[in-house]
């Protein structure tokens, strides 16, 4: 049996805080933390691909690390570390400093360069990342739009273990839900496999998961919880409804790029931060007023996050 408890919850996919310029800063993790625990969050995800991963160097995300590991035990948050990277020493560093921190789990995606080749060289990767943290549960994190590589994960899970003694589970970041339901058969009560798509929590749950990770659980938690609520309720029409609104709401963001805009809306819900890096880009002030409108509309008031009150939400007509 995996001896960590399982996230069958919403975790929350952290921002990596950046000031206007584009540099790290780590000062702003502490808002990160209290708007967060205020909102009803109990874990959160770093440094994944919500947090820019591959534009974040090895010693900035040991810096976020230092951040989390001071800031979350005094707002009662667990921290989960991704700390894959396309170097794997540099991902053996980051594996340790989470152990040293203490942290609740590390997880990590496929490199995505030199990609491995096959579920025996993907293992292999894992093994090597995870020996690094050996006290720490290890998830792996599957994403193959962003990583390129697509295996089988019910092999992973049937083949992995003997390499990977502190396996946990999978981040599952894969739409493909005859996969994860295969994954969830070979998972048994044994591994956790954490849903990663905010669009389609609902079938996700009525495939088998019990917790999700997600970016839109920043801002949004309220209107999560009430879905799988609803869900678990047997209220399919009002988890539909709002599995509609989910969908509406990142559909919303995106239109103006999804990553730099939601950090927009998290800087006008009072945490600052900052802009995304390059490649991405960012809203103008106006497309910002603009979304938040849109939002309204869909009630965000009702479902979002509540502002830190030491800064109220700022509209177009503020």
């Amino acid at each position: 049996m995996n001896p960590h408890p399982p996230f069958h919850q919403l975790v929350a996919a952290t921002h990596t805080p950046f000031h206007a310029d584009g540099s790290l800063a780590p000062e702003i993790v502490p808002l990160q933390a209290r708007f967060l625990a205020e909102n009803g969050t109990r874990t959160v995800f770093i440094t994944g691909s919500t947090g820019e991963s591959h534009s974040v160097t090895c010693s900035e995300k040991l810096s976020i690390y230092d951040a989390w590991a001071a800031a979350a035990p005094q707002h009662g948050l667990a921290v989960v570390a991704h700390v894959g990277s396309n170097c794997l020493e540099d991902s053996k560093i980051l594996a340790r400093r989470a152990e040293e921190h203490g942290f609740a789990a590390i997880s990590a995606l496929a490199p995505s360069y030199y990609k491995p080749a096959g579920l025996t060289s993907l293992i292999d990767c894992c093994a090597a990342i995870a020996a690094e943290a050996p006290g720490t549960p290890f998830y792996y994190y599957d994403i193959p739009a962003l990583t390129g590589v697509t295996l089988p994960m019910e092999s992973f899970l049937r083949e992995a273990p003997p390499r990977i003694p502190n396996l946990a589970g999978i981040k599952f970041t894969n739409p493909d839900l005859v996969s994860y339901r295969r994954s969830l058969d070979a998972a048994g009560s044994r591994f956790d496999l954490p849903w990663g798509v905010d669009e389609t929590l609902l079938a996700a749950l009525a495939t088998g998961a019990r917790g999700g990770v997600g970016s839109t659980y920043n801002w949004a938690p309220r209107l999560y919880q009430n879905l799988i609520a609803a869900f678990h309720a047997g209220d399919l029409d009002e988890a539909r409804r709002l599995q509609s609104l989910s969908i509406a709401m990142i559909d919303a963001i995106a239109a103006t790029g999804f990553l730099g805009t939601a950090k927009a809306l998290m800087t006008r819900l009072g945490v600052p931060v900052g802009p995304a890096r390059l490649p991405l880009g960012n809203p103008s002030p106006a497309q910002v007023d603009a979304l938040l409108e849109r939002l309204d509309a869909l009630g965000f008031p009702s479902w979002g996050a509540t502002p830190l009150r030491t800064a109220p939400l700022q509209t177009a007509n503020a």
